[in-house]
């Protein structure tokens, strides 16, 4: 039998304050090589469906964590159109395998994993790079904004956040925060949103940075999820540059980001954030800013799946089904 998640059971196991730890401890342990993740392909689809451009991109994550029961693999699509569709741009689905037979064990629906697991990077590196932070800035009103926002609210005590989107959702958003008990307020600007602020979050689909490198704060630390891709890019290259480190999930990865291709910085500039999480970081200048960018890792995934299958396993919740 395989036990099929939808996103609801997902919703109702998923502790993320527990998943912050998760989430660290999984970093940590990719960056001493107890991770099999083989590299990701990413590739366009829909060609042909409704002319000759794709209408998306799919990805395949597969991983396990060495001592893991299962393994996990991950599809997921990402189809900018959807927004016009009234459709989130994000689709996942995570499947589950036992380590020691190959068979299956369970069926996720992907899109919540997807978004708190990478919420908490946000969360892991603002707990060990900017523990004291105060005033977070937000470029980006959809999904991730919201779960970056939440799983930072868990590791420090946020006194303001402010959210900018070129359209009317920051206000959306920053609504959606304060019912959380979140203090957020949109903002009209990026600059307004990045001003003075402790950590400033990037999560965006941008091809061209989202907000001006002379707005940053003095001893900011910089936060980039949203690159994914060469085509993809959130960060101006000063801010790259002039940072005291840069720190990645998957350095050889973010090199390759739209983020880092008009810099002079390549993989091995980039430090393991699993190294900093394990071994802490101490800033030689208070005045440069810190940054940690992320592409994802289908690590995060298998440890966020499976924290969430043994959780429904325990309270019974899900279905099981015949394959």
């Amino acid at each position: 039998m395989v036990l099929v998640l939808s996103d609801d059971n997902v919703r109702d196991v998923l502790e993320l304050a527990e998943l912050v730890d998760v989430v660290e401890e999984t970093l940590i342990k990719q960056a001493a090589g107890e991770v099999e993740r083989p590299e990701r392909p990413h590739f366009p689809v829909g060609t042909g469906l409704d002319g000759d451009e794709p209408a998306g991109t799919g990805l395949a994550m597969p991983a396990h964590i060495h001592g893991d029961e299962q393994y996990a693999t991950k599809l997921v699509g990402v189809h900018e159109g959807n927004a016009e569709r009234g459709l989130p741009t994000i689709h996942a689905q995570v499947v589950l395998t036992d380590a020691r037979t190959g068979v299956p064990e369970a069926f996720l629906a992907g899109r919540t994993i997807t978004n708190a697991r990478t919420g908490c990077i946000g969360a892991t590196a603002v707990r060990a790079l900017a523990p004291d932070a105060t005033t977070l800035g937000v470029l980006g009103a959809g999904a991730q904004a919201r779960w970056q926002t939440r799983a930072v609210d868990t590791v420090c005590a946020l006194a303001e956040v402010r959210i900018h989107s070129p359209s009317d959702s920051r206000g959306r958003c920053a609504a959606d925060l304060r019912r959380n008990g979140i203090p957020a307020e949109a903002v009209d600007s990026p600059a307004a949103a990045v001003e003075g602020a402790d950590v400033v979050v990037t999560a965006t689909t941008a091809s061209e940075p989202v907000f001006p490198p002379d707005a940053l704060a003095p001893g900011a630390l910089v936060v980039a999820v949203g690159a994914f891709d060469e085509e993809t890019q959130e960060l101006h290259p000063a801010v790259v540059e002039e940072a005291a480190a840069v720190f990645a999930d998957v350095p050889a990865e973010v090199a390759e980001t739209g983020d880092f291709l008009d810099t002079g910085l390549g993989a091995a500039d980039l430090a393991p954030l699993g190294t900093a999480l394990s071994r802490g970081y101490d800033r030689d200048s208070p005045e440069a800013a810190l940054v940690v960018a992320s592409v994802g890792s289908a690590a995060l995934d298998a440890a966020a799946s499976t924290t969430v299958y043994r959780r429904a396993r325990e309270n019974e919740i899900g279905t099981d089904v015949p394959l």
